[in-house]
């Protein structure tokens, strides 16, 4: 006699909304820590995510200050939605001690291909339902630091990985 057993994952907004939650819960700390960015602000990032993880139009996701366009401290996340992410870890675990004063705050996200690749109606419904618009923009480079991989949100079948960027001491 043998059995099988089969499994399989549904991903949905529910899912979005989660892996979502996880960095908004970071941005949290981060206004907690650095006074950026604000708790309206950390709403709508949330919102967007959840919205553009449920298509699966991220690519990569970055917060953090940045001085004279080089990163001081951020948090990066790399989309995984192939689910080869099981580890759901807590979020948070920002070092609350880096010198960010004169430092700018900036957010920025990268779209995946499954964006490109959209006919420009869709891509315009899409952006109508989220709470702003981004512009076109470049990351910082990196300053002097060092990047480490320290955590993994996922639900079913999408994750993220993050990595964070931190100044030599």
């Amino acid at each position: 006699m043998t059995t099988t057993f089969t499994s399989s994952s549904t991903y949905t907004i529910i899912n979005a909304r989660y892996v979502s939650s996880k960095i908004a819960a970071d941005l949290d700390l981060c206004r907690l820590y650095y006074g950026r960015p604000t708790e309206s602000r950390i709403q709508e990032y949330k919102d967007e995510l959840a919205e553009l993880f449920n298509g699966g139009y991220v690519k990569e996701y970055e917060f953090g200050f940045k001085r004279d366009d080089k990163r001081v401290v951020c948090w990066q996340y790399t989309v995984k939605d192939d689910g080869t992410i099981s580890t759901d870890d807590r979020a948070g675990k920002l070092d609350p001690s880096i010198d960010t004063a004169g430092a700018l705050f900036y957010n920025f996200l990268t779209f995946s291909f499954k964006w490109e690749i959209l006919q420009f109606d869709e891509r315009a419904r899409i952006e109508n339902v989220l709470p702003f618009r981004r512009t076109d923009g470049t990351l910082p480079s990196d300053g002097n630091g060092y990047w480490t991989s320290d955590r993994s949100y996922s639900s079913a079948s999408i994750g993220v990985t993050r990595k964070t960027f931190k100044p030599l001491l």
